[in-house]
């Protein structure tokens, strides 16, 4: 967490009045999770299949079911994978959801902080419930804020949040549903945000306000020259890697491209992979789609259950911890 957010969040936990913070990057690179970390092996145990498709935690889950309830609840969720209610899984559909079981801690964060924000109960979440709970005390007390870098840091912070709210509302009518409101908490999660974490991370670092970060605005995000002395070895690693490999254009300074290149590095897409992999080993008629019933009846690729010697080693390593 930057200076500005630490301030404001240790302000706002002291006044007791208010218990939410203002959204903050706390890491400049995003990289995809992994989906498993077993390996993806054709040994038909298909461990990384069950925890890509379900998550590890719900892939232990299946394991303790029997093969009836496994298929059973499989079912239902193939029902919420086909998002058109087609009868068909696409790979996009398939990828989609994989990508969103990743994501899963995402909204676990978002359901904890729920009722701190939603004020008035109605399951939504309005930019005045967010300002209101976020910002309340500081809009009523003013004076207590008096301090110059104090009022820099509210007024910098309350416009910020606005913008980032309207960009994830995105049938504007400033109130967030549950998946609007985590693509405002969590923006890098999200495509439809992402200029706007490419924007505020421009805005944090570039002190000269040139719309650009130089070499000297990029080490100081990172490292404070504070004694005088000379710079550690890293650092002038960093330097070499701003020259190297962030600086594309070679203009001695990134723009929001160099920017998105750095913080949101085109890694390889393993949702995008897995799905085409889970569609190929199960469509038997080879029209690029699966059905229920092709899901089901490869039912031991998607979930574990009792049956499965994945099943029997996962419980038995389990229960031996």
């Amino acid at each position: 967490m930057d200076v500005h957010g630490f301030f404001v969040c240790a302000v706002l936990l002291c006044a007791a009045a208010v218990q939410s913070k203002p959204t903050l990057r706390k890491d400049r690179v995003h990289h995809e999770p992994e989906l498993s970390r077993q390996g993806h092996e054709d040994n038909k145990s298909y461990q990384y299949d069950h925890e890509a498709f379900l998550g590890k935690e719900e892939a232990r889950t299946f394991d303790q079911l029997t093969p009836e309830e496994s298929k059973d609840r499989l079912s239902k969720i193939v029902d919420r994978i086909d998002s058109d209610t087609d009868g068909f899984i696409t790979t996009a559909e398939l990828k989609a959801w994989i990508k969103r079981v990743q994501k899963r801690y995402v909204y676990e964060n978002v359901a904890k902080v729920w009722t701190d924000y939603d004020l008035n109960k109605d399951s939504k979440i309005s930019w005045d419930e967010y300002k209101q709970a976020t910002y309340g005390y500081y809009l009523a007390n003013p004076e207590e804020f008096e301090d110059a870098t104090d009022q820099f840091s509210f007024k910098k912070m309350l416009p910020r949040d606005e913008r980032r709210f309207k960009t994830a509302d995105v049938d504007g009518d400033l109130v967030a549903d549950r998946e609007e409101f985590t693509s405002f908490l969590h923006p890098e999660e999200f495509e439809h945000m992402r200029d706007i974490v490419v924007l505020e991370t421009l805005e944090d670092i570039d002190k000269n306000g040139d719309g650009h970060v130089d070499e000297d605005e990029y080490i100081a995000d990172m490292f404070a020259h504070e004694d005088g002395g000379p710079e550690p070895e890293w650092v002038k690693t960093e330097r070499e890697q701003f020259s190297d490999f962030r600086d594309l254009n070679k203009d001695g300074k990134m723009d929001q491209e160099e920017i998105r290149h750095w913080i949101m590095p085109q890694d390889y897409d393993h949702a995008q992979a897995e799905a085409r992999h889970l569609v190929y080993e199960s469509d038997q008629d080879k029209d690029q789609m699966l059905t229920k019933e092709e899901i089901l009846e490869n039912w031991n690729m998607f979930v574990g259950s009792q049956a499965t010697n994945y099943g029997e080693d996962l419980t038995k390593n389990h229960d031996e911890l």
